[in-house]
């Protein structure tokens, strides 16, 4: 990964935009960015890191990431170019922020944003998404790192490393497990303790059911469990089922003798019942013989009485054939009373001369009525026709009027239409001609003022190569001394080469020239000695001088050569000439322009005019031939009033109108039709009454009754006929069924038996059938213990078979879980798993260090992983000690000085990168920050560390110092500068080409 590019906005303590040109700040592999305490160096930091995650390291909020001092209409924004996996990116974020609304007052928030955009030489910047997830997915794919590993191995953190170094097991823990991610193998230890913890609970359960099992077992044997060993039932598997098949023994023992008591008691039952139902049959007989003789003295006593209603009956059944006839006569004479009531009614309602009229003359004045009220009706359409047409006569005599005056307008404009078209004509002719010069005019404008432009870029050009090549000539003597001051360092580099190969020996090495392990006189370094770094600043010094001679030697190349085309299109004359020549012609064609515009106007009028001739000349056709047809039919709508209104005063017969004749005739004809009806009814009901009368007295003749009042008497209402009906008909079935029971020879043969008692035989049933009960309740009462039991038992065997391998599990998970956990006895560190991978990924990250810290400290300290158990709860495996070189002890890091202390967690953080880059799948880190306090160091402790960053840029790898320490300003020549003020900080890169940004 190497940074390119940050502009931020209206971020964090910056104002305003601040550029950051990571690419001219690494051009030496090292950089400082320095700045007083609180002008926001860090902030720096934590613009790439929110540009590439969303967040800024730690815990602090996005919402305070807007700077103070930021104008409200800022919106607060950081872009990052950089190159990550191969690929050139560049990432832009805004979080969420207020901003105020663009309408209306008050403020609004606007969401966070997140651009992606990668260059490809083929179509330059295309972007690449806009979604959030999208991108922090393909960016964390591209990194393989997370954001608290990024803040670890790129953005070393001031002070975190040296509580590292110093920190507890606890401590480091919980940094390594955030920085590898261990927690995937702690999750690994809860899921075995978990395991652990189901498996015995799935033990104890089954143990549960097993003992729940044997006690309802006891509850269902009941007496019988008492018969087996009880010290037998505790116990389980096999034990436990040898206890249940005895018990189950034990009941079908018990069963057997159940069932043979049971069988007895239902014997003896059977016998008892059949004698209780002998004497029940005997006594029942005895009883209804008894009953027979008392109904049949009562009867015989109520004779007469009986006699008398069967008469009654009999004259009442006679004169139900005479009751409907006789119904019908007093339903036809209250007929005949209302139909000449409702006749009376009808002829009072009647003109006096109709009052008296028969049923004939009634229908036939009603007919007259209908006819003329259906021409009434046939008028009504006549009469609302004449009323329409009354309007319409005045709509078209207001019509006729209104073409009149149309036509006699059309007829004024046609008068003055040739002298219209005479002015037009004559204007357009004119405007023809300016047209034409105006065309000539404005080709002549082109071509002058094209030739002023050139003359003017002519002398622009003319006067920007008369400054730029005496520096282009200034630079070129710059290159060639560049170039020879290169030379002269790399030949005295030449010279001294011997001395710097032999800086490089080492007692016991072999010579990288000769191959010999003695050095008896290596050359010594003189006091112009030329190192690599001076040799390759000269280099890139004349490289880039030559590059910049180049490059403003083809900016004059291409001048030149547009000065040559400008000069040639000007024609040599002066600028000044052919402008006032273009301002001449320029006034002549806007005057013709103008001209020409108006015969524009001109023949709009003539197409206007022309138009309006056409419409004036249809519109008087048109209104004239509108005056003849309304005259027509004024005349006709005339003629058809005068025809209607004869019509009408025949119809009304004096009334005011049509209506009102039909609201005095139509009443009429409905009283004549009512009255005809009325006569009618009333001749139908007489007719209908002397009928009824006659039919009533022939039918009291046949029943023998000697008139109407006499059939009338003798009728009984439904009810009490059927009653009377009843009464006479229960007598004789009760006389012939107590004859008939007098009669059974069983019923006389029991009559002469002694008397039958049935409530002996009945006790005695009564207790056989309880000793049966008695005997079925033991005997059902042991087979359900036994079917207990058996479903019982079949239970307990599947227990007993699930429990084996379910302990067998617990057996296994909880060995692992203990493990796993620290606490089993195989386990001699008491070592947790994931404390195992945190150890060895610390033994690794030591390794790393202490190369670095033994080059810091000149050999004295190596920093070293301790896996010896600490004492009481703490975790082993995660301790640090410091070799000591000169004593060949080991020593706690606490004992550590305060600079040696910061070298060593410095060493500790670089070597921490290492390891979490391999881990993150080997991507380059090409830029590299150290936020660390360089101040505790002592002159010759920083030259030595200042050596180890040296060697982090080796392959191209660029190192970022975040410091105020001075004596580092002087060291490091490419810096970046933050300055502080009331209005916010700015950022100024100091240094070869330094500038604002």
């Amino acid at each position: 990964m190497r940074l390119h590019s940050l502009r931020i906005t209206a971020f964090g303590p910056f104002a305003g935009t601040e550029t950051v040109d990571f690419d001219a700040l690494s051009a030496d592999g090292l950089f400082l960015l320095h700045g007083a305490t609180g002008a926001g160096k860090t902030s720096v930091l934590d613009a790439v890191c929110f540009a590439l995650y969303g967040e800024v390291p730690g815990s602090r909020p996005r919402s305070r990431l807007r700077s103070d001092h930021a104008a409200a209409a800022d919106r607060t924004e950081v872009v990052l170019e950089l190159t990550l996996g191969g690929r050139r990116l560049e990432i832009t974020r805004s979080p969420e922020q207020e901003r105020v609304k663009k309408r209306g007052s008050g403020t609004t928030v606007d969401r966070p944003q997140t651009l992606l955009r990668e260059w490809t030489a083929a179509d330059g910047w295309t972007a690449s998404s806009r979604s959030h997830q999208e991108i922090g997915a393909e960016l964390q794919l591209l990194l393989g790192m997370s954001r608290e590993q990024f803040c670890q191995v790129v953005l070393l953190p001031q002070g975190e490393f040296a509580r590292f170094l110093h920190a507890g097991a606890l401590d480091r823990a919980e940094l390594l497990g955030r920085l590898f991610d261990t927690a995937r193998f702690g999750q690994v230890e809860a899921w075995l303790t978990e395991r652990r913890q189901q498996a015995e609970k799935a033990c104890q359960a089954v143990q549960g059911q097993i003992s729940a099992r044997l006690e309802r077992m006891r509850e269902a044997a009941g007496p019988a469990a008492r018969a087996v060993a009880s010290e037998t039932a505790g116990a389980a598997d096999e034990e436990a089922l040898t206890w249940a098949a005895l018990l189950r023994e034990q009941l079908r023992a018990r069963l057997d003798v159940a069932e043979s008591g049971r069988a007895l008691a239902a014997e003896r039952r059977d016998a008892a019942a059949r004698r209780a139902r002998q004497v029940e049959v005997l006594a029942e007989r005895q009883q209804r013989h008894r009953r027979a003789e008392r109904l049949l003295a009562e009867l015989r006593a109520n004779a007469d009485v009986q006699r008398q209603a069967s008469e009654r009956l009999d004259r009442a059944q006679r004169a139900d054939a005479v009751v409907p006839l006789l119904r019908l006569h007093a339903e036809a004479a209250d007929t005949a009373r209302r139909t000449a009531h409702a006749e009376q009614q009808c002829r009072a309602r009647l003109p006096r001369e109709l009052g008296a009229a028969d049923a004939d003359a009634l229908a036939e004045a009603e007919r007259r009525a209908r006819e003329e009220l259906g021409g009434l009706r046939a008028l009504l359409a006549a009469e609302e026709q004449y009323h329409g047409n009354e309007l319409l006569l005045g709509r078209l005599e207001r019509e006729r009027e209104d073409a009149e005056a149309l036509r006699a307008d059309a007829a004024a404009w046609l008068g003055g239409w040739p002298a219209a078209r005479q002015r037009v004509a004559s204007a357009l002719d004119a405007a023809k001609t300016a047209a034409a010069r105006d065309g000539q005019l404005t080709a002549r404008l082109d071509e002058a003022l094209r030739r002023a432009g050139a003359a003017d870029r002519r002398d622009l050009l003319t006067e920007r190569l008369a400054e730029l090549e005496p520096r282009g000539a200034s630079l070129r003597s710059a290159a060639n001394d560049a170039h020879e001051a290169w030379l002269e360092l790399r030949e005295r580099r030449l010279l001294g080469m011997a001395a710097e190969l032999a800086a490089e020996l080492a007692a016991g090495a072999a010579c990288p020239v000769c191959g010999s392990a003695e050095h008896p006189a290596p050359a010594a370094a003189g006091p112009d000695r030329v190192t690599p770094e001076q040799e390759q600043q000269a280099e890139r010094r004349y490289r880039e001088a030559t590059r910049t001679a180049e490059q403003l030697a083809e900016e004059l190349q291409e001048l030149r050569g547009q000065a040559a085309g400008l000069a040639v299109e000007a024609g040599g004359e002066p600028a000044s000439t052919l402008r006032a020549a273009a301002e001449k012609l320029a006034v002549e064609q806007a005057a013709a322009s103008r001209e020409a515009a108006a015969g524009v106007r001109a023949q709009e009028e003539s197409d206007r005019l022309e138009r309006e001739h056409a419409a004036r000349t249809k519109a008087a056709g048109a209104a004239a031939q509108l005056v003849s047809a309304l005259t027509a039919r004024l005349e006709a709508l005339e003629e058809q009033q005068d025809e209607l209104a004869a019509g009408l005063r025949r119809g009304r017969a004096g009334a005011d109108s049509v209506p009102a004749r039909l609201a005095q005739v139509g009443p009429l004809a409905d009283r004549l039709a009512e009255a005809s009806d009325a006569v009618r009814a009333a001749l139908g009901a007489a007719e209908a009454l002397r009928r009824a009368e006659q039919q009533a007295r022939a039918a009291a003749e046949r029943e023998r009754f000697p008139d109407l009042a006499a059939a009338s008497e003798a009728a009984l209402p439904p009810g009490r006929l059927a009653g009377l009906r009843a009464q006479v008909e229960q007598y004789r079935a009760e006389l012939a069924r107590a004859e008939a029971e007098l009669a059974d020879e069983a019923v006389a043969a029991a009559a002469r038996l002694p008397f039958a008692d049935p409530a002996r035989d009945h006790a005695v049933l009564d207790r056989a059938d309880a000793a049966l009960r008695d005997a079925h309740a033991t005997a059902q009462g042991v087979r359900e213990r036994c079917a207990a039991l058996d479903r019982l038992s079949t239970g307990l065997a599947d227990e007993v078979r699930r429990l084996e391998p379910l302990a067998a599990e617990h057996a296994r998970v909880a060995g692992l879980a203990s493990l796993a956990t620290g606490t089993s006895r195989s386990n001699e560190l008491r070592m947790s798993l994931e404390t195992y991978v945190l150890a060895a990924r610390l033994e690794q990250v030591a390794a790393a260090a202490g190369a670095r810290l033994e080059v810091m400290s000149q050999g004295r300290y190596t920093l070293a992983h301790s896996d010896a158990r600490t004492r009481g709860a703490g975790r082993s495996g995660l301790g640090l000690t410091v070799l000591d070189a000169w004593t060949g002890r080991h020593r706690d890091t606490a004992t550590l000085s305060g600079g040696e202390s910061f070298f060593a967690s410095l060493a500790l953080a670089l070597g921490l990168a290492d390891v979490v880059t391999d881990e993150a799948g080997g991507m380059p880190l090409d830029t590299l920050f150290v936020d660390e306090g360089f101040g505790s160091l002592d002159e010759d402790t920083l030259e030595d560390v200042m050596d180890v960053l040296d060697r982090l840029r080796e392959r191209d790898r660029s190192v970022g110092i975040v410091s105020h320490v001075s004596d580092l300003r002087g060291r490091i020549p490419s810096q970046l500068q933050v300055r502080k003020g009331r209005n916010g900080s700015t950022l100024r890169r100091l240094g070869g080409g330094a500038g604002t940004h």
